[in-house]
């Protein structure tokens, strides 16, 4: 029986891909984990695997295809000397958005098998995307209870995502089951329609300007910012920390590190790398701040995953810490190091970029004073920090001068308030000027 090979959907924001390079050619056998092709995504450059066994019988978009929709079919396994000569590319039918209690859809008539297959569950076989695997095995869930709304009934992502975050309840029947809650846009005023291209580009003498045609990334990064400002009720802290305390414990630390024969050390702990520990420590001192919210009910989380935006050709990706507050100093700055590297050659995986407590967006290094940033979904809150500098303060009623750095913290009001982002701002001041703290 074949089985066709879908464009998968690598992230949450992708909508295409490239498909870089076939790794297996026409008639090679393949066995399931088998990398197939590469994908090129908006963010990273990620491996085809294979979920069946078989021969790679056809292969129905070549090495170098751009804009290949997601679920679109890139190429068929089959069993060998089956033939597979009618199979053609196709785009898949757009899917539904997925609901917690989603109602009864139509059967497919003679749905063809879906690209992936996630095993049994009381002799029926499930079909789930290779994301939507590892995301349900994250998170314990049984994909035998959750409904696929991808083609031919397949479990994608989103699916997984919906049934993690549903309230568990029970069942509803059909006959009295409440009308679904109206959507929250509806009750939104009206959102202005942007200018068109050629409004904007009649306010410039035309051979004025040349134009640039936007890449994925770029196109991803300006609708997720618009999606965060618009749904996104952000709300703003600022605190302004002593960093001459932190400043002297760094060169001890990167003093003492171990070297290696060349004298090259082994670490060089940054200022960032303190902030980061010290925003995950602060989590952690404040857990009703380390949560994300949800319409039906809060995620307080139990580690601190602190993303760090960093910048690369083209535009920014936020790579997270896991469970920063239980790492030490030299351990976060050798991952942000190797995370900063393969984000510039966009070899993160989508699970090193995805999910996280909070972020840090820092732009010290630049010169920036202060700054805000727009939060990055599903976080509630991201911490803005800015350069470092000596001003005159007043110590034990006397002018002096002191390193400063100015700090500003965005939060989502639905899940973090203002008492309680002040209080998480306050605990994070706390740690970055007693950071001998942090050590302990």
């Amino acid at each position: 029986m074949s089985v066709n090979i879908l464009m998968p959907a690598l992230s949450p924001t992708m909508e295409k891909g490239n498909l870089a390079r076939w790794l297996k050619k026409e008639g090679d056998k393949v066995k399931s984990g088998d990398v197939l092709a590469e994908i090129e995504t908006d963010k990273a450059t990620m491996e085809v695997e294979a979920v069946d066994e078989g021969v790679l019988a056809r292969i129905l978009v070549p090495d170098g295809t751009a804009d290949v929709a997601v679920n679109d079919v890139i190429g068929v396994i089959a069993d060998e000397g089956e033939d597979v000569s009618t199979a053609a590319p196709a785009k898949s039918a757009a899917a539904p958005p997925a609901a917690p209690a989603a109602a009864p859809s139509a059967a497919p008539a003679a749905p063809a098998p879906p690209a992936a297959a996630s095993g049994h569950a009381g002799g029926a076989r499930l079909f789930a995307s290779p994301l939507a695997r590892r995301l349900a095995k994250a998170g314990g869930l049984d994909l035998s209870s959750v409904k696929g709304s991808g083609p031919h009934g397949r479990i994608v992502e989103r699916d997984v995502k919906a049934a993690l975050a549903a309230p568990r309840a029970q069942p509803q029947v059909a006959e009295t089951a409440s009308p679904p809650a109206p959507a929250a846009a509806a009750s939104a005023a009206p959102v202005s329609a942007p200018a068109s291209d050629e409004a904007i580009k009649k306010f410039y003498a035309p051979g004025s300007y040349e134009e640039a045609a936007h890449d994925s990334m770029r196109k991803t990064i300006a609708r997720r910012l618009v999606e965060a400002s618009q749904t996104i009720p952000h709300f703003y802290l600022s605190v302004d920390c002593d960093l001459d305390a932190l400043i002297a414990l760094r060169e001890t630390v990167n003093a003492q590190a171990p070297r290696d024969k060349d004298g090259k050390p082994a670490f060089k702990v940054s200022v960032n790398d303190f902030v980061i520990k010290a925003l995950a420590l602060a989590l952690m001192r404040v857990p009703d701040a380390n949560v994300t919210w949800t319409e039906g009910a809060m995620l307080k989380h139990r580690q601190a995953d602190v993303g760090v935006a960093v910048s690369i050709p083209g535009g920014l990706i936020t790579p997270v810490v896991r469970a920063a507050d239980a790492k030490s100093l030299s351990t976060i700055s050798r991952e942000m190091k190797d995370f900063a590297a393969r984000a510039k050659a966009r070899k993160l995986k989508p699970e090193e970029y995805q999910g996280g407590s909070s972020s840090v967006s820092n732009l010290g290094m630049f010169g920036i004073k202060n700054f805000s940033a727009i939060i990055n979904p599903p976080q509630a809150s991201i911490l803005a920090v800015g350069a470092g500098e000596k001003r005159v303060v007043v110590k034990d009623g006397a002018p002096s001068v002191a390193t400063l750095m100015s700090v500003t913290l965005s939060t989502d009001h639905r899940a973090i308030d203002g008492a309680l982002g002040a209080e998480l701002l306050a605990a994070f001041k706390s740690l970055i000027e007693q950071p001998m703290s942090m050590l302990v």
